[in-house]
């Protein structure tokens, strides 16, 4: 289902519409020096395959800027400019083609030097992202409030919008990310409570994967349950696919979008009877590249197996070492547990959707 709640305005990041009530996009980042073409390039690619709407790539220096037009060409989805410190180096991405920039108030510089990237930007028609985070804000800020607060994030990112505003630009999206999950959580609510304009949700410097994914899908998932952002990125410290593959799992758990295997399985129990967790295991890596939407439940034994099982797309439940196979809620055979894996293959890849 699509998105439902706060309806913000509408910001078109190349072909992708932001905002709106549009589907949520799930973007990430490259991690290779962007001044290195093919490596960039190469994980792009796969960022694609994996789903990525949105592929950010980081402008430190002029090496990096002469590679954005390059690297542009060889997208198939929008590409975000990031920029920290350098306004010049926003000017030659949006130069380069780049379809959103984005942008720090806390260290782009003066609000002229900001008025001069707006300027080209709004020529160009390429929106900007005002990302505020936690552990860049502006000086004047952190002695205002004495520390990061809620209520200083969104006094910053109201700051600069009102510099966009005064000279006739709208184009925005605004990002508020900070480490603590309470805060994020916090900067985002009151946001959305004085604005309109898109949130791009995110838990900045979540960390390694599972302590990275835990906290994004708490700070993320909660706001998107609330109606609450329009585009998502899950900070990792890893291959950033994981990132996408974390962001679509957290909007396939709020029933937002359907893509890929839902697998549904049980925690398994002494009543179990088949290895479930090795099962579910190799089921999950080997379903992982499948972008059909389908729901698979792999359960252990009669408790709730019938019942989960006949109401997933394919569903198996497990008694002495074999499992009845469900398909579509009806039962259509019986198969031993060394089977289940190439089975459950055989027909995911058999139904239709």
């Amino acid at each position: 289902m699509d998105k439902k709640g706060r309806i913000s305005r509408i910001v078109t990041v190349g072909t992708l519409p932001v905002g709106g009530g549009f589907p949520v996009s799930v973007q990430s980042m490259t991690t290779p020096h962007t001044a290195d073409v093919a490596a960039v390039i190469r994980q792009i690619r796969e960022l694609e395959a994996a789903g990525c709407q949105l592929i950010r790539v980081t402008v430190p220096d002029e090496a990096a800027a002469a590679t954005l037009a390059e690297i542009k060409k060889a997208m198939t989805v929008p590409l975000v400019a990031d920029i920290h410190f350098n306004y010049r180096l926003a000017l030659r991405a949006i130069d380069a083609g780049a379809d959103k920039i984005r942008i720090n108030p806390g260290n782009i510089g003066s609000s002229e030097r900001v008025k001069t990237v707006l300027t080209a930007a709004q020529a160009a028609q390429v929106p900007i992202r005002i990302g505020v985070n936690s552990g860049s804000l502006e000086k004047e800020m952190l002695e205002k409030y004495g520390h990061p607060t809620a209520e200083a994030m969104v006094e910053s990112a109201a700051r600069h919008i009102r510099i966009c505003e005064d000279v006739g630009f709208e184009d925005i999206i605004v990002a508020l990310k900070a480490s603590s999950v309470p805060l994020m959580i916090a900067a985002n609510r009151l946001f959305a409570e004085r604005f309109d304009y898109p949130l791009h949700l995110g838990v900045t410097e979540a960390g390694p994967p599972w302590q990275g994914t835990i906290k994004s899908a708490i700070g993320i998932g909660t706001l998107l349950a609330e109606g609450i952002g329009d585009t998502i990125r899950v900070s990792l410290t890893d291959d950033p696919v994981q990132e996408v593959r974390a962001g679509f799992e957290i909007l396939k758990s709020l029933e937002m979008v359907k893509k890929g295997v839902t697998i549904i399985s049980c925690p398994t129990c002494g009543r179990a009877e088949v290895d479930i967790i090795s099962i579910v295991k190799e089921l999950e890596t080997k379903v992982k590249s499948i972008q059909k939407p389908v729901t698979v439940a792999v359960m252990g034994c009669a408790v709730n197996g019938p019942g989960e099982a006949r109401e997933a797309d394919l569903g198996v439940a497990g008694g002495k070492q074999n499992f009845l196979l469900f398909k579509k809620g009806t039962v259509v055979a019986k198969i031993p547990e060394s089977q289940v894996i190439e089975r459950l293959l055989e027909e995911i890849d058999k139904l239709a959707i």
